[in-house]
């Protein structure tokens, strides 16, 4: 194999320049997506082209952004190599996801090791695809409560089964123990609250409702 077409020695063999370029650049388009984030606003257009009239929000703030700043022009666009544009669609879904996680590592710490319990809600989105919904709630280290969603997880479907599946993954994914766990909250569907399904036994808690309180 060819060493010098491998990505280590590509990396390596880039200059610091090279390199200073690229991090200003992978900064502004990181500011640039945290702030359509933060403001609840779509990325992407159906028509992003140079000919286009409206680029949508991540193009156009980006212009906005390089008529504004001559080091940001410099390493953008045409300055920049056609294969390092950092605006594809596939490279704005890494920088998305990104944020999403370390979003929710903020979370995590600002609870710490305090008690918590799980809201949880399902319903469809658009395309037909079920979705759970999970909410933390948790008193912080001032005395207040706060409520943080945590994700929006795909499921096959409602039984009793995808959920207790979906829940069991979350808590080692986020770095949550089962011995934290003080309730749940749901909306008195009977799958969910284990009325009929026993989901709480099947999430192994019942063992633990000396410690966890009332359910």
């Amino acid at each position: 194999m060819n060493q010098k077409q491998s990505i280590s020695y590509v990396i390596s063999s880039q200059s610091s320049s090279q390199q200073k370029n690229y991090r200003t650049k992978l900064t502004a388009v990181l500011n640039c997506t945290r702030l359509l984030l933060m403001q609840e606003l779509s990325s992407r257009g159906h028509d992003e082209s140079k000919e286009s009239l409206n680029k949508e929000n991540l193009i156009e703030l980006l212009n906005w952004y390089v008529a504004r700043r001559k080091k940001i022009n410099e390493v953008l666009f045409s300055n920049a190599p056609r294969n390092d544009q950092m605006t594809s669609p596939s490279i704005h879904k890494d920088l998305v996801h990104c944020c999403a996680v370390e979003t929710t590592r903020s979370m995590i710490n600002e609870m710490g090791d305090s008690l918590f319990s799980i809201l949880v809600n399902e319903s469809r989105d658009n395309s037909i695809k079920e979705q759970m919904t999970v909410v933390l709630r948790f008193v912080d280290k001032s005395g207040h409560v706060k409520e943080r969603l945590l994700g929006i997880f795909h499921i096959a479907d409602t039984c009793a089964q995808s959920l207790k599946d979906a829940i069991d993954a979350m808590f080692p994914t986020h770095g949550l123990s089962i011995f934290g766990l003080r309730g749940q909250g749901y909306d008195e569907v009977s799958n969910m609250s284990g009325y009929h399904s026993e989901i709480l036994e099947r999430l192994n808690i019942e063992e633990l409702s000396g410690r966890t309180g009332q359910f």
